[in-house]
């Protein structure tokens, strides 16, 4: 029982602001859980994926570690890296 309920009136009284806000549950969205990936992440990975196609280069998946590893090969070998192709190397 809520503490206005224990000091105003045991019962919900319809209309009192004080018994309504009693009830009221808050919803944590986004920030319950840690399996879900934030929106700003979530955009940042895929604008990255983006630009590293636009480079013509193919990373293995739109996971951050696998765009910076395509980026980084591309770069030391000179040429755009295909994760898609057979050996999955530098074409």
């Amino acid at each position: 029982m809520s503490l206005h309920r224990q000091r105003t009136h045991p019962v919900e009284v319809d209309g009192c602001f004080g018994c309504k806000i009693s009830a009221l549950q808050l919803n944590p969205g986004e920030a319950s859980t840690r399996t879900s990936m934030s929106t700003k992440k979530w955009d940042g990975e895929l604008q990255a994926y983006r630009d590293a196609r636009a480079q013509g280069i193919q990373p293995a998946s739109t996971k951050m570690k696998d765009i910076k590893a395509a980026v980084a090969a591309s770069n030391h070998f000179g040429k755009a890296f295909k994760a898609d192709e057979p050996g999955r190397g530098i074409i």
